[in-house]
Parts: C-alpha cells; sequence; structure tokens
C-alpha cells in the first residue's frame, strides 16, 4: 500500500513538471493561466485551446462548447471541480469525468468533451 501512495505521488508531481521535447516523451503541458479552464482540440495540449474564467461562466451550469467543436486535452486550473462531459446536454447517460481545480493536466481526455459545469466546490 505505502508502494502505491508514494509512487501515486511520485507521478502527481511528475505531471506538474515540465516535460521536454523529445520523441517517445511525455506531451508538454498546456499553457494554462491561474483561474482558467483551458480546453484543446487535439491531444497533447495541441489545436485550437478555448479558456473560460469564473467570471464570465456561471458556476453549475451547463456550459456547451460552439457548435462543431469539441476538446480532447483539457486543463483545470479554476480552483473549483469541473466535469466534463461527453454529451452537450450535461447529460450523465454519457461518458463524463470530474477533475480537481488545483491544477489538473488532461493530455488526452477519454472521449471528446462537448460541454462542462464549473462546481461551487
Amino acid at each position: 500500500m505505502r508502494t502505491t501512495v508514494l509512487a501515486a505521488g511520485a507521478l502527481a508531481v511528475t505531471a506538474l513538471l515540465p516535460q521536454p521535447a523529445h520523441a517517445g516523451a511525455p506531451p508538454r503541458l498546456g499553457a494554462c493561466a491561474v483561474g482558467e479552464l483551458c480546453l484543446w482540440a487535439k491531444p497533447d495540449f495541441r489545436g485550437a485551446r478555448q479558456t473560460h474564467e469564473l467570471s464570465g461562466t456561471d458556476i453549475e451550469s451547463c456550459v456547451v462548447l460552439p457548435p462543431g467543436t469539441d476538446a480532447q486535452s483539457v486543463a483545470n486550473r479554476t480552483g473549483r471541480p469541473v466535469t466534463t462531459y461527453q454529451s452537450v446536454e450535461c447529460a450523465e447517460t454519457g461518458e463524463f469525468e470530474t477533475y480537481p481545480g488545483g491544477g489538473t493536466w488532461v493530455p488526452q481526455t477519454p472521449y471528446r468533451v462537448r460541454a462542462f459545469k464549473i462546481w461551487q466546490s
């Protein structure tokens, strides 16, 4: 059990460090400022990026990405939990995942993100 906890801690710390950009290396973290939710069109923080801040987003409301767009990489630096949804209605009948707000970088989501909710806490 202790080995698992230490290994998980080491992975979490490693995920926060900038990564080298050579072949076979993990992807570099995407640029996302404190207080933002950043969504990229392609895996590994590539492609068009959308940013959302608390000042322009209704808390606990379903925010649908613009028509014809989706995201495959996510960084949550809002300070609040964010749930991403495969469904454009934020329906829990499709895939969904909640990411902590303290600094979560996801280089490849398990589904195409089409909507999200930022939670109070």
